[in-house]
């Protein structure tokens, strides 16, 4: 037994010697050769296409976001109320918040955002001097509100001189646009009181001037949640794009959901502002 065993182990060793030599030529080197390329090749198409699926998906959802940031809307400078372009709901309103962020504005917009109806937060400089206000600017801002220009100190335009405005103006953009990143694109001058200085400005920097159609919760009549939802969806002044001034105040922001719940049982919906026809998009009528 022991013979046939040491018989074997020259002959496996001659086997193996034959098939290291086998592997070792050219032509088999060649194949190896080739049977990588082949791997690699395939590798490289599947990752190209890969890379070509994904630039893809990336393309179509930028130009799907495009497609819907065309205007669909526009302001009259008249009336400051909001016309449909072309075949756009007309049955529609635009909610706007002066004075933010005053006390409940930051409430107002989880209030709005649960609700999905979009607004313009239009602030006040000296309400985003500190770092808390500052955090809440940009909360409302990230929850994909608007945020429009109410000047810095809400002093009437008409009694101060042009570079006065400037200032009252032009700071509260800067500050805007170092909270979150970019420029208002929307103008409300404290009581509607323009000048022609503040209307040029605000063009040349490129914001809509936007007045209102109607507001209530200043008067001191409708100074509680019950009067003011009341008179802000059952007023005669409602109509089709009416622009409507609410505040950041305790009984607005108390009276908010009744506000947009009543204005919805009426057939209204809400204006994104992102859909409203801006100065880069063309200026505004006469």
């Amino acid at each position: 037994m022991m013979k046939k065993s040491l018989l074997y182990i020259p002959l496996l060793s001659m086997l193996l010697l034959a098939s290291c030599n086998e592997e070792a030529t050219p032509e088999n080197k060649k194949k190896d050769e080739q049977s990588a390329q082949v791997e690699e090749n395939a590798e490289q198409i599947e990752s190209n296409e890969e890379q070509q699926k994904i630039d893809g998906d990336a393309e179509s959802q930028e130009e799907a976001e495009t497609v819907e940031q065309i205007p669909q809307y526009e302001l009259n400078p008249k009336t400051f109320s909001i016309q449909p372009i072309g075949d756009a709901d007309p049955k529609v309103v635009l909610l706007t918040i002066d004075d933010a962020p005053d006390k409940r504005a930051l409430d107002m917009a989880k209030i709005l955002k649960q609700l999905d109806a979009p607004a313009i937060f239009f602030v006040n400089g000296h309400f985003i001097a500190t770092d808390e206000k500052k955090a809440i600017l940009k909360e409302i801002h990230d929850m994909g509100f608007a945020i429009g220009n109410h000047t810095k100190t809400h002093a009437d335009l008409k009694t101060l001189s042009e570079d006065e405005q400037r200032e009252e103006i032009v700071s509260v953009n800067d500050m805007v646009e170092g909270i979150i990143g970019e420029r208002p694109r929307f103008f409300r001058a404290p009581f509607g009181m323009n000048t022609d200085f503040s209307k040029t400005l605000a063009m040349n920097e490129g914001m809509l001037v936007m007045n209102w159609s109607y507001g209530y919760d200043f008067e001191k009549e409708y100074m509680t949640k019950e009067k003011i939802a009341d008179i802000m969806v059952n007023t005669e002044l409602l109509r089709n794009g009416s622009n409507l001034l609410m505040h950041d105040r305790d009984w607005t922001a108390d009276a908010l959901e009744e506000i947009v719940n009543g204005l919805r049982d009426k057939g209204y919906g809400f204006v994104d502002p992102d859909l409203i026809k801006g100065l880069d998009d063309g200026h505004q009528g006469e």
